[in-house]
């Protein structure tokens, strides 16, 4: 789509181009939301494609993946990791996530994951990702601080997160300890390729502790942990305390269907994690 306000694109390429942003200025990566519909209150957009980030960067510590990193980027972790890091067992984990998301073989060379963390809709594919991994990001405040946040205090809630006037989100980090895990990973939607009503995924580690996460059927990503694998009632108690207003109210499903759902997505994943 045409955005017949916009006035101007600039392009930095360094950090220190970015700011002054504007009140009427708009962040442009992969542009697959901003282009779909007008944007009457932008007149200018600022490409954040010419920082030149790596969107992968692969150490002992983790992966490092860019905000401009592309879906098919992402994705080809799955692939990459078993020959690079052997040892890291989720990478199954990439592939399935981004999967999740309704998008075309295109939209996964231009979208990126960190215009899908910044949405922060419910059913964001690479927040059900990242919260799945213990995941951080790490924000550019426009003072030229840096602010490192766990996924689960970025995303506050429906399309509402903790990025405050002139921040710009810069990259995402998931730790090895988290890629070293078992997981499982389970995905309910009203239709084979339509919206997530509830992604719950699982991760088992080797000295036993056991990490649930629910995104899509919750406003925003919760994460329940447990020292040990839990028993059946024990899991469904935890997850049967999400709070009213942390359940999703949307067209892709009811909130009392979603919480059933949830839990039966749990137990699915603590029997194969078993």
């Amino acid at each position: 789509m045409d955005l017949n306000s916009v006035e101007a694109v600039r392009t930095p390429a360094r950090r220190d181009e970015v700011w002054p942003l504007r009140s009427t200025d708009a962040i442009l990566a992969g542009g697959t939301w901003l282009f779909s519909e007008p944007q009457p209150a932008v007149s200018r957009l600022v490409d954040i494609t010419g920082l030149g980030w790596a969107p992968v960067t692969l150490s002992e510590e983790g992966v490092e993946l860019a905000a401009t990193c592309t879906v098919a980027e992402l994705g080809g972790l799955s692939k990459l990791l078993p020959s690079a890091r052997p040892h890291w067992i989720a990478a199954p984990l990439f592939a399935q996530c981004c999967t999740a998301l309704l998008a075309s073989a295109k939209i996964w060379r231009t979208a990126t994951m960190g215009g899908n963390i910044c949405l922060s809709f419910p059913a964001g594919a690479m927040i059900s990702l990242v919260s799945a991994l213990d995941g951080t990001v790490t924000v550019w405040c426009a003072d030229g601080s840096d602010r490192v946040l766990p996924i689960t205090d970025f995303v506050t809630g429906d399309s509402r997160n903790a990025l405050q006037p002139g921040d710009l989100l810069r990259s995402v980090q998931i730790p090895a300890h988290s890629l070293a895990a078992r997981t499982a990973y389970r995905k309910l939607a009203p239709s084979p390729l339509g919206r997530s009503s509830a992604v719950v995924i699982g991760r088992r580690h080797a000295d036993g502790e056991f990490v649930v996460s629910v995104t899509a059927a919750t406003v925003r990503p919760l994460v329940f942990r447990f020292d040990t694998l839990p028993t059946a009632a024990h899991l469904r108690d935890a997850l049967g305390g999400i709070a009213e207003q942390d359940i999703t109210r949307d067209v892709h499903g009811d909130p009392d269907w979603r919480r059933a759902v949830t839990l039966t997505l749990a137990e699915q994943i603590r029997t194969e994690l078993t």
